[in-house]
């Protein structure tokens, strides 16, 4: 786990108000939505504007890679890791 796998579970928790949930709760690798954490559209939409603002990315909602990048914690630190490579 890495770094910034834990610092996005906490942004998580924070930005959506998960009150009953814990860093050490969520795995890396578990399903944001649905199944997993139970996160749902408008869930996204608030995480996606949050994403875009604390760590300087450009999220396309039109790009298919988008579930990609949400898929999980570790897929979402992945894609931050990367935009800050590119930018």
């Amino acid at each position: 786990m890495t770094a910034l796998e834990n610092e996005l579970k906490a942004f998580i928790i924070e930005t959506l108000n998960l009150e009953d949930v814990t860093v050490e709760e969520i795995d890396s690798e578990e399903p944001l939505f649905v199944e997993g954490l139970g996160l749902d559209s408008i869930d996204a939409l608030e995480l996606g504007v949050a994403i875009q603002k604390k760590y300087d990315v450009r999220i396309d909602a039109k790009n298919e890679d988008v579930k990609t990048h949400f898929a999980s914690v570790r897929n979402l630190a992945r894609f931050i890791e990367q935009s800050g490579k590119e930018g």
